[in-house]
């Protein structure tokens, strides 16, 4: 937001609820394949690796784009974006009715990604209606359409039932659609393009916005975000696979955990950005990594049977977690990756407030990009260790690294911060005693 631009608090709520409604549409189109994937697969006899490309598709895609969209929203406004982005993707969403062959559902699957990078225009329009002390809040709530995942995951099912897939991809795109009229109808452009067209000024160029992409900052912030966004997304996709093979539970209760999991790193998404704004997006991150480290610690442990020689013969005892516990570490870690992806994009509009379109859109696409990758290196992983528990050895050793290049690049900061200030101090005259000449005379004696 441009300094000295008074605001309305109407036009904050409009352009925040708009955004954060469309954004929950576009992330419930996004993660479509959770559920028609299954008949789908079905239908086309596809193998476990074709499965994993059409589902992965639109992961992959709508992380990828979202440098671009934020480019755009920076020039155009997300008034003109969003809405022709989820026009583009209701569209695909419609096509993949039509879809006949393996590639043309996996065409379709890519102009369904679209809809995944409707994050990184989100927070570049919601960002310039908000001052610095509030917009941690502001994008807390944005973010929390990430719930649009578990939306999918509860209604999905039933309508697939009533009318198969192919109605929950029409019933999925119309709506898309409608909010995608809506929000240009009742939107408005934000308050720093409206400035900037009617003192006109040229939008950025492209090699202006990307000029913040050089900085190592930028790609430790998209590392915070492979974490917090990226593996939530795995992880997402990963557990039901896990709770079924691990403790025997059937689909549905492996769905509904699952849910639970997505909800949890979702709704205290803006809980986040409360935080954020009151205490600071770096102590954020501190409890985020911090308590993340300790939970993966607890769940990269494999059960393990122990046995010790004692008095009276050997003693037997054997670590394990059990299905409610697994599921309650599961919640908590999703609460805290849920404050830790708010606490992320604090920081991006702190530091690149006028280059929030391309920052965000490279912190988003990396982030995006977790959601792709780690799936298949859990598979990897577990083929290779045979350790269920593998996939969360690698993400506690993910974390540990984010932590510890945090820690030590806050540290460079503030021993940084705390010479320039010494160097700004006068001279004590204790100080200047000893350079005189005559002091300097005496200690030679």
């Amino acid at each position: 937001m441009l300094a000295g631009t008074k605001i309305s608090r109407s036009d904050q709520n409009r352009a925040l609820a708009l955004s954060t409604v469309a954004f929950t549409a576009c992330f419930a189109v996004w993660t479509i394949f959770a559920i028609i994937g299954v008949a789908i697969k079905k239908e086309l006899s596809l193998s476990e690796f074709q499965f994993g490309l059409l589902v992965a598709t639109p992961i992959l895609t709508g992380s990828v784009v979202r440098i671009v969209l934020g480019v755009w929203t920076e020039r155009y406004g997300g008034r003109i974006v969003f809405p022709l982005q989820m026009l583009a993707a209701a569209a695909a969403t419609w096509a993949l009715t039509w879809a006949t062959t393996y590639p043309q559902y996996l065409l379709a699957a890519l102009g369904i990604g679209l809809s995944g990078g409707s994050f990184i225009i989100g927070v570049a329009y919601v960002s310039r209606w908000y001052d610095k002390g509030h917009q941690g809040t502001a994008l807390g709530i944005f973010g929390a359409g990430n719930v649009g995942a578990a939306v999918t995951k509860f209604v999905a099912p039933f309508v697939m039932v009533a009318w198969g897939w192919q109605g929950v991809a029409q019933v999925w795109s119309v709506g898309l659609a409608l909010m995608a009229v809506v929000f240009f109808l009742l939107a408005k452009d934000d308050p720093e393009l409206t400035q900037r067209r009617a003192g006109g000024y040229k939008a950025p160029g492209w090699a202006e916005q990307f000029a913040p992409l050089k900085k190592l900052q930028v790609w430790r912030f998209s590392l915070y975000y492979f974490f917090v966004f990226g593996a939530f997304v795995a992880l997402a996709l990963w557990m039901p696979h896990y709770l079924i093979d691990v403790y025997g539970v059937d689909v549905k209760v492996a769905g509904m955990a699952a849910a639970a999991f997505s909800l949890s790193a979702s709704i205290f998404r803006a809980y986040g950005g409360h935080l954020s704004d009151k205490y600071g997006a770096r102590t954020v991150m501190y409890w985020t990594f911090g308590f993340s480290l300790a939970l993966l610690f607890v769940l990269s442990y494999p059960p393990t049977d122990y046995i010790i020689t004692g008095k009276n013969g050997p003693v037997t005892f054997s670590t394990a977690i059990g299905l409610w516990p697994f599921i309650a570490i599961m919640f908590t870690l999703g609460f805290f990756m849920s404050l830790g992806k708010a606490a992320v994009f604090k920081h991006i509009p702190v530091y690149y407030p006028n280059h929030v379109g391309s920052v965000g859109g490279l912190v988003g696409m990396i982030g995006g990009l977790g959601g792709f990758v780690l799936p298949i290196v859990f598979g990897a992983l577990l083929d290779m260790t045979g350790i269920y528990t593998s996939c969360f050895m690698l993400l506690f050793l993910l974390v540990g690294i984010a932590l510890a290049w945090m820690h030590g690049s806050i540290r460079l900061m503030e021993r940084a911060a705390h010479g320039a200030v010494l160097r700004r101090l006068p001279a004590l005259p204790e100080m200047q005693t000893i350079h005189s000449p005559d002091e300097t005379r005496l200690s030679g004696r």
